[in-house]
């Protein structure tokens, strides 16, 4: 395997997860039903990192959830240090 197939298979996945956020934050505006099978795909797969958020972080203001925006500061920053960790092993 190349370093730059890996890189960029990093990059491609982190990019997926945070559209996956993205969805998640639009879908919350809608309300839509759980139960929907991409809905709770979405859900499953974005929790574990905005749930990780939300217990870092000390609360809500004004019942607006920051938890999205820490988790892609924190995926973007995940990426730098693993591209940069990859372009200094290879």
């Amino acid at each position: 395997m190349s370093a730059y197939f890996i890189i960029r298979f990093i990059s491609v996945a982190i990019n997926i997860y945070i559209w996956l956020i993205v969805a998640r934050v639009i879908i919350s505006f809608m309300r839509p039903s759980t139960y929907h099978p991409i809905v709770r795909f979405i859900y499953d797969t974005t929790e574990p990192l905005l749930g990780f958020c939300r217990r870092i972080l000390p609360g809500t203001v004004m019942n607006v959830d920051f938890s999205p925006f820490i988790a892609i500061i924190f995926l973007e920053i995940i990426r730098f240090f693993l591209i940069y960790l990859m372009g200094t092993i290879f």
